[in-house]
């Protein structure tokens, strides 16, 4: 799992390659890990959206990205997965803030890649925790739910009071990055290293 660093249009201070240069770059590196990978093993990569230079129109490098690693490395997309962060800063500053053209960027793609379509998983593994709801109808399904067609055909059974330890979680995540001391940091000053300036620190291979 790792995030690189993005195809951004500024030049940070860890390093990232220019926008034109940047699918062929990661595409390297993708190669190397297809070839390291178990055959059941999987590449999970979080890409940042940006923008075209000098005009608002959105740049598809992250989607670029995933086909090049289809098409030509040979991968995969077991599934696309989305982090909304609600605490993200409004940018790009020139069409959000200044002309007000644009909403601010709050969504990475996170794309989920495999060698085949079977990698190892278990996503009874990541439950998330009932709504208070389903809380309450699992304490007497009978009363507060019928077996019914929905108007769309999908057929909603009785199975569906079953209490199965959690829900199953959306592809979409959602948190925050705002914490200031968690164990990442804390980590860097145990060995005396310079955070990344990256809030969430994950801007590498975990």
């Amino acid at each position: 799992m790792t995030s690189p660093p993005f195809a951004l249009q500024r030049q940070k201070e860890y390093g990232n390659v220019d926008q034109d240069a940047y699918i062929d770059w990661l595409t390297e590196f993708a190669r190397v890990v297809h070839k390291k990978l178990r055959a059941d093993g999987s590449f999970v990569v979080d890409l940042g959206g940006s923008y075209m230079k000098g005009t608002p129109a959105r740049s598809l490098y992250n989607f670029r990205t995933l086909i090049r690693f289809c098409d030509e490395v040979g991968f995969f997309l077991a599934e696309d997965f989305y982090w909304f962060n609600p605490s993200k800063l409004p940018s790009p500053i020139e069409w959000v803030n200044k002309r007000k053209m644009r909403a601010k960027d709050s969504i990475n793609t996170i794309w989920w890649l495999s060698k085949t379509p079977w990698p190892k998983a278990d996503i009874s593994k990541v439950l998330t925790e009932y709504s208070p709801r389903m809380k309450k109808l699992l304490t007497d399904p009978e009363s507060f739910y019928k077996p019914k067609v929905r108007p769309s055909g999908h057929e909603i059974s009785a199975a569906f009071g079953k209490d199965n330890g959690g829900a199953i979680p959306p592809n979409l995540l959602q948190f925050s990055n705002t914490e200031s001391n968690g164990r990442y940091l804390d980590g860097c000053k145990l060995v005396g290293a310079q955070g990344h300036p990256a809030p969430d620190g994950t801007r590498g291979p975990r």
